[in-house]
């Protein structure tokens, strides 16, 4: 669904569920069906789920300028506002992850709980060059979708785990020409800015505003040479904010959330207890 937000359109995935709301805000170049893995897994066990395309990604727009945390958290509480959630949990993965943690500190009336996956308010001293094997995609017009998902099943930090929820990220992730060659529905220029952006926010600050209970799992698998998340930087944040609570799964920055891991993680998600913060 396509809902009206902070002056944009936003693309809206409801994948339905019983308990409370939970919205998920995907990674930094990702789309909102990165998290199809995990509703396949049963996370609509334990909550209504909804995932959503940020701005500029996936099918929400796209405009020029706009990439701050400011922007995008804005964009999130307009989205509640058009749903008609007071307060919801909030979650995400990696720079979702990040999102999250902002929303928190500056909306604090509208966050009931926080999921932080992958991220941390100290990011890996060679985030930019972790982020290159993905980002790539996003330069690049291929001849067609076949040729396009070859070559992401072909990445390495895949593991051989491509399914058909894999394959569905993949495939919202671009848009098809008349020529039949597909291009990234995301702007490089654009998600460059938004990592650039978010790596200079105040983090430090904003983790000692946050009282609402957060679980941060961490992925411990390399995504190309190093994990994405180091422990020291995840147990840092977890131990500067008020009520964090530090988790660890399987698979990597990607895979975790996707079979044959995305099982174990839903499974720390359902296990969630207010009391356990």
């Amino acid at each position: 669904m396509f809902i009206q937000a902070n002056s944009l359109t936003l693309h809206v995935l409801d994948h339905g569920g019983r308990g409370p709301v939970l919205i998920l805000l995907h990674g930094l170049s990702a789309n909102a069906h990165c998290f199809d893995g995990l509703i396949a897994a049963g996370l609509p066990n334990h909550f209504h789920v909804y995932s959503v395309d940020l701005r500029g990604r996936g099918q929400s727009d796209k405009p020029a300028t706009g990439y701050t945390m400011a922007d995008h958290s804005a964009d999130i509480i307009g989205l509640l506002d058009a749903l008609g959630f007071e307060q919801v949990i909030l979650g995400g993965h990696s720079f979702g992850g990040l999102l999250t943690l902002y929303t928190a500190a500056h909306y604090p009336e509208r966050v009931s709980r926080l999921l932080v996956l992958d991220a941390a308010g100290k990011l890996h001293p060679d985030v930019r060059d972790l982020l290159k094997p993905s980002l790539a995609r996003l330069e690049q017009t291929m001849p067609s979708w076949e040729a396009f998902k070859a070559a992401m099943q072909a990445m390495p930090f895949l593991h051989g785990t491509w399914d058909e929820h894999l394959e569905a990220f993949y495939r919202a992730d671009v848009e098809d020409l008349p020529t039949g060659e597909v291009k990234p529905r995301a702007n490089a220029q654009a998600i460059w800015q938004a990592a650039d952006l978010a790596i200079d926010e105040a983090w430090d600050d904003y983790l000692a505003q946050i009282q609402q209970p957060t679980l941060l799992i961490r992925a411990p698998e390399n995504y190309g040479r190093a994990p994405v998340l180091l422990e020291a930087d995840a147990r840092a944040t977890v131990s500067a904010l008020a009520h964090g609570r530090y988790a660890e799964c399987t698979g990597n920055h990607m895979t975790m959330l996707f079979a044959p891991h995305a099982a174990g993680l839903v499974e720390q998600k359902g296990s969630w207890r207010e009391s356990e913060f």
